[in-house]
C-alpha cells in the first residue's frame, strides 16, 4: 500500500520563464520509456510479483521500498511541469478573444486540450506511457540487473532534459532526481554485488558525468540526500539495509537507511486558469459544509475555501 503525505518530496521554485514548451521537454521524464512512470511501474510489479520474497527478503525490501519512492518522484515532475505551464496562455471567461490562440505553436497541445495546462502521463512527443515498458521477469538476477540498466538510462535523460531547460524550477526538480536516482543506481548495483559477487559499481557512473557537476544536485548532496535510503513504511523493508551499507563511492560518507518518509514541504500553489475553466465551479459555496465542518473540528478549514 501506499500512505499518501500531503507534502511535496522538495520545495520546487516558481519559474521564472513558464514556457509550454519546456514543459513539454520535461514530460520525458514523466511518461517516456526511462521516464518516472516507468521505475514506479517496474519496481511495483516486480515487488508485488516476488516470488520466495522470505528467503531473499532483503532484495524484495530494497525493490519495495524504491518503488514506493518513484511515487513521490511522479509527483515532482507534475508539479515542475504544471508550474512550467501555469501563466503560460491569457487569462480570462471570455472564449471569443482566443486564449489558446498561442498553444497552437505550442508543442503539445495536449496540455491545453486534453487537461487544465497541466500535466499528462505521455512523454515529450505526447505519445502516451504503456505498460509495455514494464520488465517483471521473476528471475531476480535479471530483473535487478534490469533496474540497474533503467536508472541509468533515466539518469542519462536528466542529465539532456536539463541542458535543455535552463528555468530554475526544472533544474532544481532534475537536480533532485539525479541524486535520489543516482542512489537508486548504486543500490541496484550493490544488490548485484551481494547476489553475484560481481563489482558492478566499477562501471558507475554511467553516464560517465559526475552529479556534482550540477550545482542543484551538489546542494542536495550537501544535506546527505545520495546516502539515505527510505523505507517509505512506518516498520517495514529495513532489510534493506543488508544490502544498503558501507561508503558511498564518490565521497566515502556512511550509507544508512531511514525509516519512514522524507519529510516533505507545502504543495506550491498552482492558481486557476479560468479560460480553461479549470477548475471551473465558480459558484460554489463552501457554507454547505458549515455544519460537517463544525462537527470536525475544521472551521478554520472553511476560510481557505471562500474566494479571495
Amino acid at each position: 500500500m501506499i500512505l499518501r503525505l500531503d507534502e511535496l518530496a522538495l520545495e520546487l521554485p516558481k519559474p521564472k520563464n513558464p514556457s509550454a514548451n519546456d514543459a513539454a521537454a520535461v514530460q520525458e521524464l514523466m511518461g517516456g520509456k526511462f521516464g518516472e512512470m516507468s521505475t514506479l511501474m517496474n519496481y511495483t510489479f516486480q515487488s508485488f510479483n516476488f516470488r520466495g520474497r522470505d528467503r531473499l527478503r532483503p532484495f524484495y525490501s530494497l525493490t519495495a521500498a524504491i518503488a514506493a519512492e518513484e511515487y513521490s518522484h511522479i509527483e515532482a515532475v507534475s508539479y515542475a511541469i504544471n508550474l512550467l505551464l501555469t501563466g503560460t496562455s491569457k487569462r480570462g471567461h471570455d472564449p471569443v478573444p482566443g486564449p489558446l490562440a498561442g498553444a497552437a505553436d505550442a508543442r503539445n497541445t495536449h496540455h491545453f486540450i486534453a487537461s487544465g495546462q497541466a500535466s499528462l502521463p505521455q512523454d515529450s512527443l505526447g505519445r502516451p506511457w504503456t505498460g509495455d515498458n514494464v520488465f517483471s521477469s521473476g528471475n531476480l538476477r535479471l530483473d535487478l540487473l534490469h533496474n540497474f540498466f533503467l536508472e541509468c538510462g533515466a539518469r542519462a535523460n536528466k542529465m539532456r532534459v536539463y541542458e535543455m531547460v535552463t528555468d530554475p524550477c526544472a533544474r532544481t526538480m532534475v537536480g533532485y532526481l539525479l541524486v535520489r536516482g543516482g542512489l537508486h543506481v548504486y543500490a541496484y548495483a550493490l544488490a548485484l554485488e551481494k547476489l553475484t559477487g560481481v563489482d558492478v559499481k566499477k562501471i558507475m557512473p554511467v553516464p560517465n558525468l559526475s552529479n556534482k557537476m550540477f550545482p542543484e544536485a551538489r546542494e542536495f548532496m550537501k544535506h546527505g540526500l545520495h546516502r539515505e535510503l527510505y523505507t517509505f513504511s512506518p516498520n517495514a523493508y529495513k532489510e534493506a539495509g543488508f544490502i544498503w551499507n558501507g561508503q558511498h563511492p564518490e565521497d566515502g560518507s556512511e550509507l544508512v537507511v531511514i525509516e519512514g518518509a522524507k519529510k516533505g514541504v507545502p504543495y506550491p500553489v498552482l492558481e486557476e486558469e479560468p479560460q480553461l475553466n479549470s477548475p471551473g465551479e465558480d459558484d460554489f459555496d463552501p457554507e454547505m459544509f458549515a455544519d460537517i465542518a463544525k462537527k470536525l473540528g475544521l472551521e478554520k478549514d472553511l476560510k481557505a475555501y471562500r474566494p479571495k
